[in-house]
């Protein structure tokens, strides 16, 4: 629902921030790979997922896309909470998450307080193609001056296709355009060469 916030760092701790925007004090959820992210700045923009359930909604920040990207791989997985993933993010950083996943390190997820050794194996066994196929450069912020090729790139990874393939596709639609194209055509001609 929300993409990012944007505004007044009001309060920061370990656990969470207060991030004041338009008026209105959001109260976030952070990892401690965040807090330290955020260093001294009086203002931050903070990425965000918003958990929904019953009785409360709860919004986890991020200092970058590629943290809150795996945390989202990570809650994919049966028996992993949004807690538990946080609790993740404090333990190791993003970066030694995915290589763990992508090389099968199971004792080194496991050492994470509240992973047992059945919960790094399912980490393991489902998401490892995924990551694998993503490559390592996925957890690396977006560029904030996304050229046409880039926001397209963006947004066939999105719909699911490797990095790689669509690279591939996008470089040939390039090769073969006559004039500048918009980011709608690019996707458009790199879908029929996927």
């Amino acid at each position: 629902m929300y993409e990012y916030i944007d505004g007044k760092l009001t309060f920061k701790g370990p656990t969470y921030i207060v991030v004041e925007t338009g008026g209105v004090g959001y109260h976030i959820n952070i990892s401690l790979n965040t807090y330290a992210a955020l260093g001294e700045s009086e203002r931050c923009k903070i990425y965000t997922w918003l958990h929904v359930k019953e009785d409360a909604h709860t919004l986890y920040g991020f200092a970058d896309e590629g943290e809150r990207r795996l945390f989202l791989h990570l809650i994919s997985v049966s028996g992993i909470g949004p807690t538990t993933c946080r609790m993740m993010l404090s333990s190791i950083t993003p970066n030694e998450i995915q290589q763990a996943i992508v090389s099968a390190d199971v004792a080194l997820i496991q050492k994470i307080k509240g992973i047992g050794a059945k919960s790094a194996q399912r980490i393991v066994l489902e998401l490892q193609d995924k990551l694998k196929k993503e490559g390592i450069e996925s957890l690396i912020s977006l560029p904030v001056h996304n050229t046409i090729k880039d926001e397209a790139l963006s947004a066939l990874v999105m719909l699911g296709f490797s990095k790689q393939a669509a690279e591939k596709a996008l470089t040939q639609v390039l090769k073969n355009a006559d004039n500048e194209l918009t980011v709608e055509q690019m996707i458009k001609q790199a879908l029929k060469n996927l």
